[in-house]
This record gives structure tokens, sequence and C-alpha cells, in this order.
């Protein structure tokens, strides 16, 4: 890694000297201009006005007095460019060498369409004429959003899904295939990555900028590797902080909220405070050097996880109940064995003889601890970021960046886990021009106090008691309680009397168990937490990546069409010590990744068609390389802008499908590249999950375990089943049409797309006897006799490290294309005295099925909508905005749970004051204001009500 490192500050230095003597030579003459802003209604001076030289990287703002002066090192002629959020953009063509007193009025903008994107063509062009699906936030819109923060607001864009996991934690997807680690999104913050090195998925906002340092936030739904490379999938997320040169001086923000308001059982009986605060400060010196410095920091108390499905559902007869619940938000219970193997065991022989035979074949679980006694609620987020800037001449500028985050959250994955005192940082160096940038940055994580919730509880238990002595107890206590109700030792007894004797036995079992809230508790919990797994439940990760990226663009060489080339080269350095992946001393484990693109595009028809075509090539070392090609066409005629494109994008199995390697307690979880499944033997005497829950219910419905009907339903695990890891790929054709109607008061956009995946990365589980089933024969044959010892070991998950009998591994569905349509419809009508109202429909639906050996993770509904009113000016103090948001029930599938999400109505609203004296904005509102309950992923806490009040201090509020 150091020589990695050494070899991008290298390359960088080299292009900034290349640059530094290419653009050295003193200029002929020197154009200075100076001069004020004003808006042209009220004729009061504009603070904050951006100003640039068109072509260039030069540039300055209006001062307090709406005054400017500019320095341009190139004669006459140039163009200025004015611009403003929420004014209309001017551009002022400047003749003479010397220009004072130059006066500017800008309009102030309500007209729609008239933004500016970046993100679906990598080059500058209008959001009408875009040629895929593209949204846009821009610093008004995330300054009133009505949710309590901006990044939530970003669920009210068109055609995005948002997932919680904790009240800091929102993961954003679109176009199906949701997750709460949702590895198919790539999210940018000022072109880093935000992905977490060992989860390979964006950490939502916990280490991007505050509110008061977020210029825009840019969202493509569908997919766009052919231009930004692996996991581009499902969609990107571009988010851009304010330059210092732009947005110079001070701004501070302070919000006081409340949640947890008439709080169910298991959560908070009155409400919790909630308190963010952030303040930035940037400035520039001469239009050559400036710096920017961010601080924020949020703390709340989470959502709660209080589900008490049993995620088990065992059908065991007719006991009215289930001995052997795995319920979703208690943790400990998914160490659960089947009694009935008990019957030979040495002591209960010696103490029942015969009576043994009287323990029944059914699941029986060891009693598990809520959730809330065992995760860290206190959500807390500290974020720092900071930026120096230095403009090397009119054509090129350097900075440095660095984005810090950490802090107390939860996260939903294959477990519960609690990210305490987690920490991201990012350290970004790049040199750009109007025509190229390169950037090399890398990210690098750190664990801190974050541990695996349920294995918690788990090791709580076996601490107290071991499985083998608690399990022995409970089948004691079963048999003495049965034989005492009556019962002849051998038989069963009726459902009644096991029931009795179920509860009996949980109750003689858990006699001195450790309750929460005791001294004794706390110092168990406290002495799980600070071992690392697989001795604890503690992470100790410090997972890297680093990343080295360039572009340019030939328009000043080329002009018959458009042009531009650029290419990747990123490292992944796994350092989870062994609590993660099989990085144990002496076992480095790096991923390598390069990728190169190009695209071109050119205009036809009196400019009336534009034309683009992209085509990237990528490879990963583990992998075969991967080419995507992307080609569009936007036809306008007038206002009316017609789409179609074809594009296709890929994934790379994750760091984790590659190589994890790591006892989640109801299995473990391997890496899918061939080492991990010959270490562990999956296909020897193995079968798939889905088959061996069919046998337990069989048995749970009262056949012997060695009865033929019951193992016949057993299904061999195979390479055939289970193939051999590789990338994933889709193709997505997108027709859509955008337009200003109503004399431009009425802003159309509607698209559908049709989605066709091959390779389909999936996870699939499969359990394994200790020897032969069926020795001499296969299964489902009826030669050969069964095992009646190993046959019965496939009843109940071995959860000790080292002898577990349960995998699930990551594989692709070869055998069957998966397709996915949807359409989305938005639309936004200005009213007159700036009234405006807005709504989306977006539809998702997967038209193929899945396997059941495979998740089907489409994880989406069917319909959703989001309707906006609003007006940020209802007078020169007073704006409102409203959001109603519907999503119908859908199926949720993941590796923690599997369940039903409800339909989800809520309701946002925030009322404005601004107070121009003292250039802040106060605002009361409240996101889900009905508190209808609500929770978006299944496994996910349950969301209430959040009312807030907040005042915004800042420099430049004109």
């Amino acid at each position: 890694m150091q020589n990695f490192t050494r070899r991008i500050w290298q390359v960088v230095l080299c292009l900034l000297v290349i640059v530094s003597f290419s653009t050295s030579a003193v200029y002929a003459q020197t154009t200075t201009i100076s001069g004020t802003v004003t808006e042209a209604g009220t004729k009061e001076t504009l603070i904050g006005v951006n100003i640039v030289v068109k072509g260039k990287v030069i540039g300055t703002v209006t001062d307090l007095r709406g005054n400017f002066n500019l320095k341009v090192n190139q004669a006459p002629p140039l163009t200025l460019v004015f611009s403003m959020v929420g004014f209309t953009t001017q551009e002022i063509e400047i003749t003479q060498d010397n220009v004072s007193n130059l006066q500017i009025a800008l309009e102030e903008q309500f007209m729609l369409g008239q933004e500016v994107v970046i993100s679906a063509s990598r080059v500058e062009e209008s959001i009408l004429q875009s040629p895929v699906s593209i949204e846009k936030m821009d610093i008004l819109s995330i300054r009133d959003t009505p949710a309590d923060n901006y990044y939530k607001g970003i669920a009210n864009l068109k055609g995005v899904d948002v997932t919680s996991s904790s009240i800091n934690f929102q993961i954003i997807n679109a176009r199906g295939f949701n997750s709460t680690g949702n590895t198919r999104f790539v999210q940018l913050t000022d072109g880093m990555d935000t992905q977490a090195p060992a989860l390979n998925f964006p950490i939502g906002n916990l280490n991007g900028p505050s509110e008061l340092d977020v210029e825009s936030v840019e969202f493509i739904p569908g997919a766009a590797s052919a231009l930004y490379g692996p996991n581009a999938f499902n969609g990107i997320l571009l988010v851009n902080s304010k330059s210092p040169f732009e947005y110079q001086g001070l701004s501070a923000f302070y919000k006081q909220g409340v949640n947890h308001i008439n709080g169910q059982p298991g959560e908070p009986t009155s409400p919790q405070p909630m308190y963010e605060g952030s303040i930035r400060y940037a400035k520039a010196f001469n239009n050559k050097f400036a710096f920017k410095i961010n601080a924020s920091y949020m703390q709340a108390m989470d959502w709660h996880g209080t589900d008490q499905t049993d995620l088990a559902r065992l059908n065991q007869g007719e006991l009215g109940f289930n001995p052997g619940a795995n319920r979703v938000h208690v943790f400990g219970d998914e160490v659960a064995n089947n009694i009935g193997l008990l019957r030979n065991q040495a002591a209960i022989q010696n103490a029942f003889g015969a009576g043994a035979n009287s323990l029944p074949d059914q699941i029986v679980s060891r009693t598990g601890y809520d959730e809330r006694y065992l995760v860290d609620y206190n959500a807390r987020n500290l974020k720092l970021n900071g930026a120096l800037h230095y403009r090397i001449n009119d054509r090129s500028e350097l900075s440095y960046t660095m984005n810090y985050g950490a802090g107390t959250s939860v996260y939903t994955g294959a477990q519960r886990y609690s990210l305490a005192a987690f920490s991201i940082i990012q350290h970004k160096l790049e040199l750009k021009g109007a025509n190229y940038f390169v950037r090399a940055y890398t990210t690098i994580e750190n664990s801190g106090d974050s541990y695996i919730a349920d294995l918690t509880g788990v090791a709580i238990n076996d601490r107290w008691k071991s499985n083998n002595d608690w399990f022995g107890q409970y089948a004691g206590a079963y048999l003495q309680n049965l034989f005492g109700q009556g019962v002849t030792p051998g038989a069963l007894g009726t459902p009644a009397q096991q029931a009795a004797a179920h509860q009996f036995a949980r109750g003689a079992a858990d006699q001195g168990r450790l309750m929460p809230g005791t001294p004794e508790f706390e110092a168990a919990k406290a002495g799980v937490r600070s071992d690392v797994i697989p001795f604890g439940s503690l992470f100790n990760d410090q997972s890297r990546m680093n990343m080295l990226e360039g572009q340019y663009d030939f328009k000043n060489e080329i002009d018959f069409m458009d042009l531009q080339v650029g290419g990747s080269y990123r490292v992944y350095d796994l350092r989870s010590n062994g609590t993660i992946f099989a990085d144990v001393e002496g076992n480095d484990i790096t991923i390598q990744e390069v990728g190169a693109y190009a695209q071109a595009s050119k205009r036809f028809i009196e400019d009336k068609l534009k034309l683009t075509g992209s085509l990237r090539y990528d490879k990963n070392e583990n992998f075969q390389g991967q080419f995507n090609p992307r080609i569009s066409g936007v036809f306008t005629e007038g206002n009316n802008n017609f789409r179609l494109s074809y594009q296709t994008g890929f994934r790379n199995p994750t760091t984790q499908g590659q190589h994890i390697d790591l006892n989640v307690v109801s299995a473990r979880l391997i890496g899918g590249l061939p080492f991990y499944r010959e270490k562990y033997n999956i296909y020897e005497n193995s079968f798939t999950q889905r088959s061996v829950n069919e046998y337990i219910a069989a048995v749970g419905s009262g056949m012997s375990p060695v009865d033929p009907r019951a193992t016949g339903l057993l299904v061999s695990a195979t390479p055939q089943l289970i193939p051999e890891l590789r990338p994933e790929r889709v193709q997505s054709i997108e027709v859509g049409y955008k337009s200003l109607l109503a004399s431009n008061r009425l802003m159309v956009d509607v698209a559908y797309y049709y989605n066709i995946y091959n390779d389909f990365i999936t996870q699939t589980s499969v359990r394994r006897a200790p020897g032969p089933v069926f020795p001499g024969a296969m299964p489902n044959t009826e030669q050969g006799a069964i095992n009646a010892i190993n046959a019965p070991t496939l009843l109940t998950p071995i959860t000790t490290p080292g002898q577990e009998n349960t995998f699930q591994t990551y594989t692709n569905i070869v055998d069957q294309e998966v397709r996915a349509h949807g359409a989305a419809i938005g639309m936004t009508y200005n009213f007159p005295k700036n009234y405006t109202l807005g709504g989306n429909y977006n539809f998702n639906r997967l038209i193929s099925t899945i396997g059941d050996d495979f998740l089907n993770d489409f994880n989406t509904p069917e319909h959703k909508t989001n309707i906006t009113f609003g007006n940020r000016k209802v007078t020169d103090k007073i704006g409102f905005g409203l959001t109603y948001r519907y999503q119908t029930a859908f199926r949720w599938e993941s590796t923690f749970a599997q369940g039903d999400v409800p339909e989800i109505h809520t309701f946002d609203a925030q009322v404005s004051y601004r107070m121009k004296d003292l250039k802040s904005i106060v605002k009361l509102g409240g996101s889900n204001i009905f508190n209808n309950r609500y929770f978006q992923n299944f496994g996910g806490p349950t969301i209430g009500a959040i009312y807030y009040v907040s005042i915004t201090f800042d420099e430049l509020l004109n």
C-alpha cells in the first residue's frame, strides 16, 4: 500500500508540473473588471453572486455590498457568467481591457427546468436534455425541505427508495433490489466514492457534508456503469459541496427536536430530545487561495427495534406456541437444538433410562434478550470537513479535501450491528481545469467499538451457562415435569402435557439467568463487547480503499463532436483482523480493479438530435473483464425533449461477497470464491436450506427424522445448484419525455425502463451433516439405508465456531434471466405568486420468479407516490412546504429477516420565517407529523414522528 500511495503522489505531482509549465507563459495583457450586482425587482445589492470566466476556473463572488473586482490574464474579448441559485443566469461579453462600475441586475427565477446537471454525462448539460432520467436538489430545495434533514428529503425525488436502519443511517436505492446495505448503488461526494471498504455500500450521510455545505444533489436512477464503473448498477447519487471561492463567509445552524412521541411497548415512555448543530467558514484571498472548514454534531435517541415476530415459524404440533422461536428483535434465541437428539446423552440415560424416549423431536431455542438491552441507542454523529484550494493559474486549480465522520448508529445487515464509535475518513488531492480532472483519494474506516448485537446476546447466555448444560437441564426438567403429570415413561404425552413440560423446563434451565439491568448482566455484556470475534462480538476493522481516476475533455481540440476519455485504478486493502474476513495474521487480502472509458456525442438535424455513445472496460483481479456500452439519443423540438437509451451495468461481487468468513450465529457466512467453498466442504453431505426447512417441517408435523417421506424432501447441494461466483450484469432500455408546457409553468417528466439481469448475484444456504445421510445412494432415491444418526443432525443449526453445520454463501443465478420493469412520472406546476405544486408516481415490478433456494430481494413497493406543495416566498419573510408520501405494502427478503412491510403514509410540513436584518431563517416543522408508526424494511426499527425548530445564520443570505 505504501508503494501504491507513493505512485499516486508521483502521478499527481507530474501532472501538476506539466500543467504548470504548459500554462505558465507570460500573458500579454491583463483584463480588469469591477462592478455591482443587484436584484432587478428590489434594486437591492446581492451578496455571494458567483462570477466566473467562461471556459476557465478563475472567478470571484460579490462581497457584502454586492461589489466585485476581477483580474483575468487574458486580452478581450471574454465572457463573464453571473449566477446565483434562485436567479436567472446572465452572460456578459467584455470587449474592453479595463471595465469599471459594471452594473448587473439579476432577475429572480421561478421558471422550471433551468437547472444544469453534470452527472448524467459527466459534462455540463441542461436537465431537460439529459440522455437519462435525472433529478436534482439545489440549495433552495435543500434549505426548504420539510424533512428533518436534507438527506432524508432526497426521498421526495422521483424514483428514490430510502431505507432506514437508524435515525442517522439511511440508504438510497432505485429501481428494485433494495437492501439495508445497497451494493448496487454508488454515492459520490465531490467525486469521492463514499462506500465503506469492508461493506462496499455507501454509509448514508455519516461522513458527508453538513446541510450548510451542500450546494446540490443529483440523482440518476438506473445503470450507469458505462461512465462510473462497478456497482453503478441501480443508480448514482452525486453530492456536491460548496466551493470556498464561491461561498465565502460564516454560516451556522442549530436544530432542537423531539421524537418517541407516544412510545410503543419496548420504546421510551416519554418524548426524547434531539440536537443538531453545525458551523461553516470559508475565505478566499486574491482569487488565488481559498479554504473552508465545517463541523457538525447530532445526537438523538435512536428508533428502537421491537418486532417480536417469530422468524423460525415452526409448526411443532399443537403446542399453541413455538419453544424454538427465533424472534426478530430478540437476540440469543438464535441458538436452538432438537431436544430429541439428547435421548442418548449419558446424563439423560442415567437419570431416565428408557424414559428418555419421551423427548420429542422438537426444536427448542435458548431464551433471548430484547434488542433494547443489547444495542446502543444513543445515536451520535460528528462530522469534520475541510478543504484547501489553490488556483495555479486561470486554467488549473489544485485542492485538498478531508471528510471525517464518526459516531454511533445501528445497521441492519445479516444481523443487527451496533456501530459504536465507528469512524471513516477520506483524503483527496485533486487537480482540475475546465476540461479535465485527476484525483487521488483514500478511504479509511475504523470499526471502533462496533459489535454484533445478535452475537452479544448469544455470548452472554453462553458465558452464564454453556449450551450443552442449558439444553441438558432443559431436557431433564422436561422429562421430570412430563412424568410428574402422569405420562408413562417412553410415551410422548398429549400436546397440553408437552406444552406444560416445555414451560416448566424453560423456567428450570433459566434459573439464575442474568437479567438486564443487574450488575452481573452489564458486566457480562461489557466483557462480550470488549472481546473480538469469535471470542466476543467486537469487530476490529481498519479496511481501506485507494482510488486514482481522471478524465479529459477534448472540447478545445475537437470541434465536430464532443469527446471525453477517462480511467480509474482502485485497490481494496482488507484489514478486519479476522473479524469479518479471513485476513488473520500473515494472510493479507487486497483486491485490485482497473477501468477505462470513452464517450462521444454529436448533434444532428439542426442541433435537434443529440446522439451519445459510451464504452467502458473494467477488470477485477478475481473475475473476467467487463465491457459496458451506453447509447442514447435526445430529440428536442421546442420545449419537448424525447429520449431513448440503451444502458448496461455490472457489479463485481463485494469485498464480503468475495472474502467474508464470519460466524453470524444462524450460519457461517463465507465468500463465493472457490477457496472458501473448498475450505468448508460445502458440497459434502450438504443439502439446500430450503429442502432442510421442508424436512424440519415434516418432522415437526409428527414424522420420524428417519422416515423416508421426510428425508426424501432433502436436495443435495451441488456445484450446479451453487455455481462459481461471477460479476452480475444488467441491460436496460429506457424511454422518456421531458417538457415545459402551459407557458413554461408546467414541467412534465415521464420515463419507462425494462431491465434484464444476467448472472444475478444472490445468496443461498446449505446445511451439512457430519456424515452421509444416504449411505451408498444418492438422495431422493429408494436405494440405500437412511443413517439414523446423521439425518436428525440436520434438524438444528450448530453455531459453535469451528463446528458450524450451516453455511450461507454468495452465488449467481446462471440458468435464467431475471427481468424487471417500471415507470415514473413527475409533474411540477408553478402557480401565480410563487406557489408550487408537484408530484410523482413510481411503479416497479419484478417480472421473473427467482427460485426458492435464493433470496428474492427485490424489496421495493410496486406503487409509490410523493406530493409536494409550497411557497418559499409567501411574503418577504414567510415560506412553507408540505410533503405527502405513500407506498404500497411489499415483501421484504434479506439475510437477516423475511416478512411483509405494510403500506406507509407520512406527512411532512415546515414553515419558515426570514429575519433579513439578522441574516437568519427560523424553521418550524416535522417529519411524519401525524406519528403514523411504520418501518421501511422488515427487521428494521419502528419510525415515528420528529418535531423540530431550527435557526440558520448565513452571511450570504440575501
